[in-house]
């Protein structure tokens, strides 16, 4: 009975990888932008509710059958000015960055995708809307990831290779794998390496994320209050992992939302970081794409796929 659980609670365990990713960089760091304004719950887009929440201020109380424009306007500055100085800094520091972006919300700003691209930063599918997917029934879900893929297509030239919902339903990771033309999705938390799905009978990697180094902490609580407390969150993480005595490669992701991150004080803990950061030979800041193909390129010499994993599964 226990063959069937469907968790698999060892992972790499003592067998893991011996390999480096380029130029023998230990750490990767992942820089994600996520990108929802304009996808968010409001009447405008047909819902029944507008969103309240994922700001800095958020009084819990429902906005039925109306709009909030305060809330409207804390997403409006994500990108009217957060991404932008967001962007920027990147870019004064050579670090590309993978963007999770809705489709609705590339649909109603294909500029800003354009432009991300041109900076040279990957587009990965989050979702066609910023909404909880847990109850979606499966046809809309999938004509989301299509319509989300179309959208993105359109803008920029380039389909996304890789997803990530974020609030997943039951249905998320089969209905990617299903649509075909993905490499990774990154909706998993449970490891520092990606590593493989062989559950719907094709190869797929999952590139896992993180919430630890993520900047929506200032819209929860407990969570941050400063930017500096941020900046140190980071930094502390990456030192952490660079003392890590295992001869491993290890991969840091760092989450950062437009109306969030955006916003002057926290823009400065990520440039704090960065400055630190690309000091480090060890260090390789790279896209989830380019993570995802090193690690599948590398995949034979640590020979650790879904399937051997789960050899161990409690039994």
């Amino acid at each position: 009975m226990t063959d069937l659980y469907p968790r698999d609670l060892r992972g790499y365990a003592a067998d893991r990888p011996a390999w480096r990713w380029p130029e023998g960089k230990r750490i990767a760091v992942s820089v994600v932008i996520n990108w929802e304004e304009g996808a968010e719950h409001n009447i405008l887009h047909g819902d029944d509710v507008s969103e309240n929440t994922g700001c800095d201020v958020g009084d819990g109380r429902p906005r039925e059958r109306s709009r909030d424009l305060r809330t409207e306007s804390m997403y409006n500055f994500g990108t009217r000015v957060g991404v932008w100085r967001l962007l920027d800094i990147l870019d004064a520091h050579n670090v590309p960055a993978t963007v999770f972006a809705c489709g609705m919300a590339v649909e109603r700003y294909p500029e800003l995708a354009a432009a991300m691209t041109r900076r040279g930063h990957e587009l990965c599918g989050h979702g066609y809307r910023w909404i909880d997917y847990h109850d979606v029934d499966e046809a809309t879900e999938r004509a989301h990831i299509a319509r989300t893929v179309s959208a993105m297509t359109a803008a920029t030239g380039h389909r996304p290779l890789g997803w990530y919902t974020g609030r997943t339903s039951p249905n998320t990771r089969r209905l990617v794998i299903e649509e075909g033309g993905f490499v990774y999705d990154s909706d998993a938390y449970d490891d520092e390496l990606p590593y493989g799905e062989n559950s719907f009978g094709t190869s797929h990697v999952v590139v896992p994320y993180a919430f630890d180094t993520n900047d929506m902490r200032f819209a929860t609580s407990p969570g941050l209050a400063t930017g500096r407390q941020f900046g140190d969150e980071l930094i502390d993480s990456l030192d952490e992992l660079l003392a890590d005595p295992v001869e491993s490669p290890r991969m840091m992701s760092i989450g950062l939302h437009l109306r969030l991150a955006g916003r002057p004080a926290r823009a400065h803990a990520v440039r704090r970081f960065l400055e630190y950061a690309t000091s480090h030979p060890e260090v390789w800041f790279a896209r989830r794409i380019d993570i995802a193909r090193w690690w599948m390129a590398h995949e034979s010499e640590h020979a650790v796929s879904t399937d051997h994993m789960n050899q161990g599964a409690d039994r």
